[in-house]
């Protein structure tokens, strides 16, 4: 406990959140529950007249110890699914009716995922024939909006709070289908780019209970994002080889099932896929934990080296970085996934630990990311002064500052902790912080940019 002496109070009980998100499987909501009953003690303990640091000391002492905590938490909330993990197996009840049913609201979840996809062609919209502009601008309201319910369901979100969560998706269908956009112009791509991003703060919102200032619940999320593209990634992969077999099967009796694959099961399975991965996380919780620390070591060191050999080859060269279409998106998404390494591996980390290796390494690819940012930034405001405004031009500008903003205070802090002048609670919070800043720019642009560029 002499880890936690002559901390801020607030850094105190940060490090003993994560202490406690980590040794069980219990979603954010459960360890604002026991944080909220931990300040009810720090408060009593102040109003004593003890300091922050002997108050807090007494107040974790007093919880006791953490199973004994998480069994009457258990005790107390009989509708928790997690209660099966804590409970000893001869006191353990029935699964509750939520986890006895949660199978089948996400298939009928799944199911309605998919459904959604095919309702266009009712109105002759399909992709086969030409429209497949419309289902990329609207892809995220097919599936988002019912991800969204899936969590307001699961954490038994408020009707007050969650009924505020359908207005975003309503905009954004406006947004994406009323614009009298140009085929395949800058703004409609930019569009099916940054909508996604955008909503998916919803998605946040109601993975929080919509307390997304609140608790622990924000890095919670930034994890469960990760996770979820990998679930995501495995299922597509198990779907590409059902698909081929699918194909090789019925052309092996003179059948040619094209029509099915291209316009059902690859459609309806894709979206389905998105609810299904998010269960799995769900489901897994305390089995994908030890992905995290895994992907992070072997995907930093690769992304370093990778950084570096391009800064080396530029600087070798004497060669300018071609701004077009294409490497403004390669740069911005290679940049966007450099910060997304960063977000999983704090998310992974002990933050009670000291600093050691790895850290040093994340601090490298941050400093080398922020080169590279730097080096683009320079080449996209050449190309403005020389060439004039577009909008991928301004989205990208924008976009490579706010990741410059990022990475510029992500490496200032991270310095300090290599330093041991700071806690790593202080990085966690600078990125849980900032993640909606990202949404915001994608609604700008998907709201402003089409108006602004006359659509173009």
């Amino acid at each position: 406990m002499s880890a936690f002496v002559d901390r801020p109070l607030e850094d105190q009980i940060a490090q003993w959140r994560t202490f406690v998100r980590r040794r069980q499987a219990m979603h954010g909501s459960d360890v604002e529950e026991l944080e909220a009953h931990l300040r009810d003690e720090l408060g009593a303990l102040a109003d004593a007249g003890l300091a922050d640091d002997e108050a807090f000391l007494v107040a974790v002492k007093r919880m006791g110890n953490l199973d004994a905590i998480s069994l009457e938490f258990a005790q107390a909330h009989s509708e928790r699914l997690w209660k099966q993990l804590v409970l000893p197996a001869e006191r353990a009840e029935e699964p509750s009716r939520t986890a006895r049913i949660e199978p089948l609201v996400v298939l009928a979840l799944a199911v309605a995922a998919g459904v959604a996809i095919k309702v266009p062609a009712l109105f002759g919209l399909d992709i086969a024939r030409g429209d497949e502009l419309f289902f990329f601008r609207n892809m995220g309201l097919f599936v988002l909006p019912l991800l969204t319910l899936y969590f307001v369901w699961k954490r038994d979100m408020a009707a007050s709070r969650a009924v505020w969560l359908a207005g975003p998706f309503v905009a954004a269908a406006v947004f994406a289908n009323a614009y009298p956009f140009r085929e395949r112009g800058d703004t409609l791509v930019l569009t099916i780019l940054h909508l996604p991003i955008a909503l998916w703060l919803v998605v946040g919102c109601a993975y929080v209970r919509g307390r997304w200032f609140e608790g622990s619940g924000r890095m919670d999320f930034v994890r469960f994002t990760g996770e979820l593209v990998i679930y995501y990634a495995l299922i597509a992969l198990g779907g590409g080889v059902f698909t081929a077999f699918t194909v090789m099967m019925f052309q092996a009796i003179g059948i040619v099932p094209e029509w099915f694959v291209a316009g059902w099961l690859i459609p309806c399975g894709g979206t389905g896929a998105v609810i299904v991965a998010a269960w799995l996380v769900e489901a897994k919780q305390s089995v994908v934990e030890n992905m995290a620390p895994v992907l992070t070591r072997l995907f930093t060191p690769l992304f370093t080296l990778l950084l570096l050999a391009f800064l080396a080859t530029m600087g070798w060269t004497g060669r300018p970085i071609d701004i077009g279409r294409e490497v403004l998106i390669g740069f911005d998404l290679l940049l966007v996934l450099v910060v997304a390494l960063v977000l999983y591996a704090a998310s992974a980390r002990d933050p009670l630990a000291e600093p050691d290796f790895f850290d040093r390494l994340q601090l490298l690819l941050i400093v080398s990311a922020l080169a590279v940012d730097g080096l683009a930034l320079m080449a996209i405001a050449s190309r403005i002064s020389e060439l004039g405004f577009t909008p991928n031009r301004v989205a990208a500008l924008g976009e490579n500052l706010i990741l410059l903003v990022n990475l510029a205070w992500t490496a200032w802090l991270y310095g300090r902790f290599v330093l041991r002048r700071t806690v790593f609670a202080a990085l966690e919070a600078w990125q849980v912080a900032y993640l909606p800043i990202y949404s915001l720019w994608a609604a700008l642009v998907v709201i402003v940019f089409p108006v602004l560029f006359h659509f173009e």
